[in-house]
């Protein structure tokens, strides 16, 4: 049996597959293009691509494909063998550079938010090279960027690397004046933790509505779910020990770097984090993940559950997304050091982004929103929808200080001690964690926690990039042409916290007089997907993206009616999925067991028996299944209504202000009379049997 260092990236064309195979100039200039961006002519990319190919039929690769993003939130793959006629009935193996650098796809079939007609279909897929190759499946995938005939980004990826070029290029500008010429490129970091369910694949093979829309739909609290906290951090089960051993090692032969896991807070919930990794690479990894959590799941009779909110009542599922900037030579630009109140260069870039967070709060908020998680934000598991930066205490008073011009007294760092002699002491951090703040400082990161499980990391750090690059060029452009550079960096870091000062909370996000203390700040509460998403074409956000030349207007217009329509269809699917299960299960299992009852009932008079109980159960039971009735008959009818909205914001609304409570309900009642109904009758597998079926 190979050992993991053995086998790791074992189906990457990575750096020490290039590194073997490419003749020497062809890798450096590879090299080249993957560190500093240069372009790769076709000559070489002929090259790489013959390389490439040889390599991937070695290891068993019979397709290649160009791998993109679309806004599906998934990934897209068109499988293309390498054969070739070569005469006589016999086939070769081909794959040249123009084959590699460029490929074609149906452009109206992906969502395109107008941008391309039904009868407008090209679209094209480019290679990008600073993303590795890899063998998935026997096919050799190409990470690529997706746009139109126009060149418009139909994707995720092509709008992140247009970001991850702004926030370097104005990342670079401010490291020259602290000296730094010698950089050549910034970029982001990011690592995504992601969380998930694991029910039995038979179980959820019942349930409609987890097949329909992966979240429950209806169903009755189990006697226990997380109260005792006796599942977070809990001997992980053999079974799920099974799937995380080979989910770990699908992963590591990809090269992603999956470095922790363990149980999380919900019963059937588990958390997988990998080390961090450019922000571009993460989010491929982060989508790779994501499949193939579910493709091993299902290889031991599971379902992995992506949704934000799979069952009500316990809790849902995030996404942590670490954010950093390094320098090509490696140095972490939030990294505070030993004395951070002496240190200038990471005092601005922490400025930078304070200011970025709070300019930029509401295109925060969209770059998460979705149907699914606003089940989460502000339930008391997830940060609130108000977004709010934690720096912790001794940052904190660095801060005050400067805005003062007073003295900051450094603290030495306090050993930790426990009371037991026999026990190591080592220092505590400088500041404790806030699991509720939405975007927390941790040591030399940032962690914006408000992502949903099943969301793209793309969104939130095309948004992360391209506000801090904003940041970082109004830095710039002050501090280029100054007489005194220190006193002018002193006197702007101070504006800057004087001026975005509301932004910093490093209290309890879930209580709700912080929520009124934002408000009376003046930060935004943006609580719902219909709430946040016009936030996205307002003047200053198309002008912040045009600036950077990360969106057109035109994108960003496309992009908004993209995210409004998913968000009908989502909740129209829902409420489809609704009204098929109670029609066609749920009212007939409760009238079957009333009838039950009512047999039973007859019988027990005849001995002069007791029939309260039974008595009892078909008036709950009658009264619930009208209302139920009646109720579904509404969502029917305004569900037919919809149809004739003006707009997908107007469609938007209606889902939101009258589809959602209905179904609530609806969810109310149906969970009601599950709790009095014999399980015997229930169509569904119960909460229990789906939160504490994996033994």
């Amino acid at each position: 049996m190979r050992s993991v260092p053995e086998y790791f990236g074992c189906m990457v064309f990575d750096d020490k597959a290039m590194k073997s195979r490419l003749p020497k100039e062809t890798y450096k200039a590879m090299k080249k293009t993957i560190q500093d961006g240069k372009r790769l002519d076709i000559a070489l990319a002929n090259i790489v691509a013959n390389a490439m190919k040889d390599w991937a039929v070695e290891n068993g690769a019979t397709h290649y494909t160009h791998w993109f993003q679309p806004m599906t939130g998934i990934t897209a793959e068109k499988h293309d063998s390498f054969i070739s006629p070569s005469g006589e009935g016999s086939v070769i193996m081909e794959f040249s550079g123009k084959e590699l650098v460029k490929g074609e796809s149906d452009a109206s079939s992906f969502p395109s938010g107008g941008i391309r007609s039904t009868f407008e279909a090209r679209g094209y897929t480019a290679w990008d090279p600073t993303s590795y190759a890899f063998i998935k499946e026997d096919v050799l995938c190409i990470p690529t960027v997706f746009c139109s005939y126009g060149g418009e980004a139909l994707d995720m990826k092509t709008p992140l690397l247009r970001s991850m070029e702004a926030i370097s290029k104005q990342a670079k500008r401010i490291l020259s004046l602290f000296g730094q010429n010698d950089i050549t490129s910034v970029k982001t970091t990011v690592g995504a933790e992601q969380e998930y369910f694991l029910v039995d694949a038979d179980m959820y093979a019942k349930r409609k509505d987890l097949i329909f829309t992966g979240r429950t739909l209806f169903g009755a609290k189990p006697p226990k779910t997380q109260e005792l906290d006796d599942h977070y951090f809990g001997s992980i089960k053999s079974r799920v020990a099974a799937y995380m051993k080979d989910l770990d090692e699908e992963l590591w032969k990809l090269g992603i770097l999956a470095k922790t896991e363990h149980n999380e807070a919900a019963p059937a919930q588990h958390e997988l984090a990998p080390i961090f990794t450019t922000t571009n690479i993460a989010t491929d990894h982060n989508q790779l993940t994501m499949e193939i959590m579910q493709k091993v799941a299902k290889k031991h009779n599971m379902i992995c559950l992506l949704h934000e909110k799979p069952f009500e009542g316990v809790n849902g599922s995030g996404k942590h997304n670490n954010w950093s900037i390094t320098t090509n030579k490696g140095a972490n630009l939030l990294e505070p050091g030993e004395t951070p109140y002496d240190n200038a260069q990471f005092l601005l870039f922490l400025c930078a982004v304070i200011k970025a967070v709070d300019d930029y709060q509401d295109l925060l908020r969209v770059s998460v929103a979705s149907a699914g998680n606003d089940h989460r934000l502000g339930a008391g598991e997830a940060p609130p929808a108000v977004i709010s930066m934690f720096l912790g205490d001794e940052l904190d008073e660095i801060l005050e200080s400067i805005v003062n011009d007073s003295a900051y007294d450094a603290k030495e760092k306090v050993q930790l001690r426990v009371g037991v002699h026999v026990l190591p002491r080592f220092a505590k951090d400088a500041t404790d964690r806030n699991r509720t703040s939405p975007f927390a400082f941790t040591g030399n990161k940032f962690e914006f926690r408000m992502l949903g499980s099943a969301k793209s990391i793309a969104s939130a750090n095309i948004v992360l990039n391209t506000a801090v690059a904003e940041s970082l060029k109004s830095y710039a452009d002050r501090l280029e042409n100054v007489d005194n550079f220190e006193d002018a960096l002193h006197e702007l870091i101070k504006k800057t916290i004087k001026d975005h000062k509301r932004i910093i909370f490093n209290g309890n996000g879930y209580d709700d007089e912080w929520i009124k203390e934002a408000e009376r700040r003046g930060l935004y509460n943006l609580p719902t997907t219909p709430d946040c998403l016009p936030y996205m074409i307002s003047e200053k956000n198309v002008k912040l993206f045009e600036e950077h030349k990360v969106f057109t207007r035109e994108e960003l217009e496309a992009r908004h009616e993209i995210y409004f329509e998913g968000y009908c269809k989502t909740l129209n699917i829902e409420a489809l999925t609704v009204l098929d299960m109670v029609s066609k299960n749920i009212l007939p299992a409760i009238s079957k067991y009333v009838g039950k009852l009512c047999k039973t009932a007859e019988r027990k008079r005849i001995f002069a028996a007791d029939c309260s109980y039974e008595e009892d159960i078909i008036k709950e039971l009658s009264s619930l299944s009208a209302f139920i009735y009646r109720k579904t008959n509404e969502l029917e009818k305004v569900l037919s209504s919809i149809k004739s909205a003006a707009d997908t914001v107007e469609e938007a609304n209606m889902f939101r202000d009258t589809i959602i409570p209905l179904m609530n309900e609806i969810r109310k009642a149906v969970d009601e009379a599950e709790s009095d109904m014999s399980s015997e009758y229930w169509p569904y597998p119960s909460y229990a049997d789906l939160l504490f079926g994996i033994r």
